[in-house]
């Protein structure tokens, strides 16, 4: 194990993680399809229609399960899991599984298929498979990358014409994923992309200020306050974005708006939606931790941000397994927020 892990993620938690993500990958029932049909020939299985990411219930769930297991396989090789990990990918990234997703793509009808959430999803974990060692890992970067290039291809497409951003709690959020998708640019150094999602975020979220925070909403997984600031954390020169801050949530170091940093009740968790509070209060947490990494001086701001980091992870950690509805996909949201 490395030495710059955070102490929550043990050994025996990673493991938690790997095993549920390792459960479900390849369970390809129940399944929710998004799938726009041109005619009869078009329908399919989801086995059929994606190759690689079939499983753990929808697309982007079985996409950012698979960047999980990369993540955890790279900070901890030596898991139990890890044999399970490598043999899996190794049949998961071949040459022509990753054609047939770039095929799906290619189709007339997905232009806008898993726009944005999805697309940041795949960046992330092709990103992350960038990072490894390993001549196993080689190929598994290298045989991904042409899908990962064609979803920048439709980053830098869609963002110039995005005159508006979108500032739900759910997966159309866009400064969720211009935060994934910067975190890829950065890591295999593309400057140009990096530039397109840095412009973007500032025309977007520069001049806000005063946020209300009128969340959540009943089935939120992303708090459209915290994101933005955490997406205008990776941006901004760390100087610059404590101003940007100040202005934003300008009583946040007094703990208001109060809604921010109390953890929403998850009522019912086998309620598909309802779950998805769950996953609201591991990705505030994600994104507290990083406010309180930026705070600077502003002790005051700090220990507000980690404790409510603190309490969004208690409320929700301990149920990352144990229902579908939730299981399928928080896991990848624990180790944001593990590892913020």
């Amino acid at each position: 194990m490395t030495n710059d892990l955070n102490p929550a993620l043990n050994p025996s938690l990673a493991s938690k993680l790997a095993k549920a993500a390792l459960g479900h990958i390849e369970r390809e029932y129940p399944n929710v399809l998004v799938h726009a049909l041109a005619g009869p020939d078009d329908l399919g299985t989801p086995r059929a229609l994606h190759p690689i990411f079939f499983g753990s219930y929808d697309w982007h769930s079985c996409v950012h399960s698979h960047w999980l297991l990369a993540r955890l396989l790279r900070l901890m090789p030596d898991l139990p899991e890890a044999p399970a990990i490598r043999t899996h990918f190794n049949q998961a990234f071949t040459t022509p599984k990753v054609a047939g997703e770039l095929a799906y793509f290619a189709r007339p009808t997905s232009a806008g298929f898993e726009r944005p959430y999805g697309w940041a999803w795949l960046l992330m974990l092709a990103g992350e498979l960038r990072q490894h060692a390993g001549a196993d890992a080689h190929v598994w970067d290298l045989t991904l990358r042409p899908l990962a290039d064609a979803l920048v291809i439709r980053f830098e497409a869609f963002l110039p014409k995005a005159d508006y951003p979108v500032r739900a709690g759910v997966h159309s959020n866009t400064a969720f994923a211009l935060a994934l998708a910067h975190d890829y640019a950065r890591t295999v150094q593309n400057a140009g992309f990096a530039d397109l999602i840095e412009a973007k975020a500032a025309s977007w979220y520069g001049r806000d200020a005063g946020c209300q925070a009128w969340e959540p909403s009943g089935d939120d997984f992303l708090s459209p306050a915290l994101i933005e600031a955490e997406l205008m954390r990776r941006i901004l020169p760390a100087p610059a974005f404590r101003d940007w801050f100040a202005r934003f949530l300008r009583d946040a170091a007094r703990g208001e708006p109060a809604t921010l940093f109390r953890p929403a009740r998850v009522s019912d968790r086998g309620d598909g939606k309802v779950a998805h509070l769950d996953g609201l209060n591991l990705s505030r947490a994600w994104c507290w931790r990083g406010i309180a990494c930026a705070a600077g001086d502003d002790e005051a701001l700090r220990g507000v941000a980690e404790a409510a980091a603190a309490r969004h992870l208690a409320a929700s950690l301990p149920h990352v397994t144990g229902d579908y509805m939730g299981e399928h996909w928080l896991a990848s949201f624990a180790l944001l927020a593990l590892l913020a």
